[in-house]
């Protein structure tokens, strides 16, 4: 799409948002289940790109993807009326008499940048936020998932008018396109590298962005741990959608004393899950491209891989693989793995562990698999980190009552539920000075008594 194609749709959309139109609730909800029942009707076509691009299972698909959607559409249909509403607040007795409230209003023309990894969910999550709290939207999804971006057009244009929501495909070009124009909100899933681009962009409009980024997440198993259960959860979290998950743990710092005894229990788990044979197994996923099909091979070092290692280059699969015996000079610890590489650091005292996670940028998630709870609360006290979890993993970011969002180099800003509607919302702040009343304490000429009942009102 050329860049006049695009400033034309920005255009249009800035024209009908400032018709009035969105601003009227029932025409969101309207949309919203529009929008529900077109994904519930297209579940297997969904299922079937879901497969196309990434090799994920009809079973993976609904439950990480489709089903979350609706519950976010859904969660957004039931509470949207009582989100919209104006909010009275305290006035201060200063002020008497009056009503203070809070107003929330859309901010208008959106921009929802979504990756590859999770096409589905990490679009139409953001689209419902947004449509819930009355702007309009262009969307542009990956390019590196052709056939979900495909769908979601189709989807989309069958059900708004593009200047309402559209959605643009396309790579390069039309990303660097939408960055010169002017948007009210931007909210962006994806790389570092990418987010710092946008956050440079909209800085030129001064427009308020959300960055979904990701980081090297650590996996801590202390002592204490049932290391069974950790083990059985850390491989379903890391091995998901081929380790192509942001919050997935990307390295697993494991008390020394226990260590082979839970290498033991991840190497069963591994198998039980995944097979003797995991290229052969039709419900495992593959690497998105050969670029990156590349970059993951070259960080698995043979000399420290104990389990797996092997892979397909033709079907751009990689075994679940576990380093062991791994320093932080190796280069599978320079970057954010974003593969089915899992490598075993250790550590002998929590300290240790604090002191490493804090050296290091903010990851989005954290685990900790521990009994001990003062341990517990030390750690997630501690650390700094986007969220995380207890004694499981990446099940946080599935909560419509908590907000998902990185801190520091992982991101900036949060969404999901009502999280997400505050996201992509304007609070206007709003005293409405009753006129029956006018107090004189704040007009000169300043006198003693005044003076006396401001100090009274104000400490």
């Amino acid at each position: 799409m050329t860049k006049e194609q695009i400033s034309a749709i920005v255009a249009k959309q800035r024209e009908f948002f400032a018709t009035g139109v969105t601003l009227d609730v029932e025409y969101r909800i309207e949309a919203l289940k529009k929008l529900r029942q077109a994904v519930q009707d297209r579940e297997g076509a969904i299922a079937a790109a879901m497969h196309a691009d990434l090799g994920k299972s009809a079973t993976e698909s609904y439950m990480c993807e489709t089903g979350m959607v609706l519950s976010e559409l859904s969660y957004m249909i039931s509470h949207v009326r009582r989100f919209a509403r104006e909010k009275t607040v305290m006035t201060p007795i200063v002020q008497f008499a009056s009503h203070s409230y809070k107003k929330p209003t859309p901010y208008g023309v959106t921009l929802i940048m979504s990756p590859w990894n999770y096409p589905l969910l990490l679009t139409i999550g953001p689209l419902a936020d947004a449509i819930a709290a009355g702007n309009t939207a262009v969307i542009k999804p990956s390019a590196y998932s052709p056939a979900v971006s495909a769908l979601m057009k189709e989807l989309i244009g069958s059900l708004f008018p593009e200047e309402y929501v559209t959605v643009i495909t396309g790579g390069r070009e039309e990303n660097t396109c939408l960055l010169e124009e002017k948007f009210d909100y931007i909210f962006f899933t994806g790389s570092k590298t990418v987010g710092k681009t946008v956050l440079e962009k909209a800085a030129r409009h001064l427009t308020p962005v959300t960055l979904e980024l990701g980081g090297k997440s650590p996996c801590i198993v202390d002592s204490s741990a049932k290391l069974k259960l950790a083990a059985k959860r850390i491989v379903f979290g890391k091995f998901l959608n081929c380790g192509q998950t942001c919050v997935a743990p990307d390295y697993v710092l494991c008390h020394s004393s226990v260590k082979e005894e839970f290498v033991g229990y991840l190497k069963e788990e591994i198998r039980r899950q995944y097979g003797e044979k995991p290229l052969e197994n039709p419900a495992y996923g593959k690497l998105i491209s050969q670029k990156h099909f590349t970059r993951v091979t070259k960080l698995i070092d043979p000399a420290k891989t104990i389990l797996g290692g092997s892979f397909d280059a033709a079907s751009l699969k990689i075994e679940p693989t576990v380093l062991d015996n791994v320093t932080w000079e190796d280069p599978v610890m320079q970057e954010e793995i974003f593969g089915p590489v899992l490598p075993i650091l250790t550590f002998d005292s929590i300290d240790q562990v604090i002191s490493t996670v804090n050296s290091h940028d903010k990851p989005l998630a954290l685990y900790i698999y521990a009994e001990d709870k003062a341990l517990i609360r030390r750690v997630t006290s501690r650390c700094a980190f986007g969220g995380g979890c207890v004694n499981d993993c990446i099940i946080h970011l599935a909560t419509t009552e908590m907000g998902f969002g990185g801190v520091g180099e992982s991101g900036m800003g949060a969404y999901h539920g009502k999280t997400g509607f505050d996201t992509f919302t304007h609070y206007k702040s709003i005293v409405d000075k009753k006129t029956w009343l006018d107090l004189p304490m704040r007009y000169q000429p300043y006198r003693k008594l005044y003076d006396a009942m401001i100090h009274i009102f104000l400490k």
